[in-house]
């Protein structure tokens, strides 16, 4: 199985130990960084990375870490396909799978240590969506749900689109506007000096 790895400054050195971990267990383990320490990095960041990596199934499951692994669960959430669950305990840890089709394990180096992580992680891996009657029926609703947040969210951009390129074409009519009228002032002055000019010359003609 590919199990895709992710963490902000507070989970850089339980994710490194993780990762040799899975490896271990005879999984492919794919960093998705950080690859240096930064104390001042953002989780959203990374959330965004390897729930995208999920959601496309570039790999099987991804687990991330930060703190206390809310926040990596709330921001992995956003992206469509992503089924984001903190577990700090090995029951929830493989029946989310079980149960709910989870495909990312978030968890807090600040709650737990090493040994526990990795009893988590083991779980999370070995665990298989049941797709019983019951549970399908309960993921399909959520599915549905998140389908129907994110046509909403889809129409309300084209919404704001159109509105936006019908703001460019008014501009566009008014700057058009401008030189017509420009176009026509710069016409008429134009006969108004030559209409001037046949006048001098005439009654230079006629002195």
């Amino acid at each position: 199985m590919r199990i895709s790895l992710t963490a902000d400054h507070n989970g850089f050195e339980l994710k490194k130990e993780l990762l040799e971990y899975i490896t271990s267990l005879g999984h492919e383990a794919i960093d998705l960084g950080p690859y240096q320490y930064d104390s001042s990095d953002d989780y959203p960041d990374f959330a965004k990375i390897i729930s995208t990596n999920v959601s496309q199934k570039e790999t099987d499951r991804g687990i991330m870490i930060c703190g206390s692994g809310v926040g990596a669960s709330v921001a992995a959430n956003k992206i469509k396909g992503t089924r984001a669950a903190v577990c700090h305990d090995i029951y929830s840890a493989h029946q989310g799978v079980e149960h709910d089709d989870m495909n990312l394990l978030c968890i807090g180096s600040r709650i737990i240590g090493i040994e526990v992580a990795k009893e988590l992680v083991k779980a999370f891996i070995e665990a298989r969506y049941t797709g019983e009657e019951r549970h399908s029926r309960r993921l399909s609703k959520v599915l549905d749900m998140e389908s129907e947040f994110n046509k909403e969210e889809h129409l309300s951009d084209l919404q704001k689109r159109e509105n936006a390129l019908n703001q460019e074409i008014e501009e566009l009519k008014i700057l058009n506007d401008k030189k017509a009228f420009q176009s026509r002032a710069l016409k008429f002055s134009g006969i108004g000096i030559f209409i001037v000019l046949f006048l001098i010359l005439i009654t230079s003609l006629l002195e």
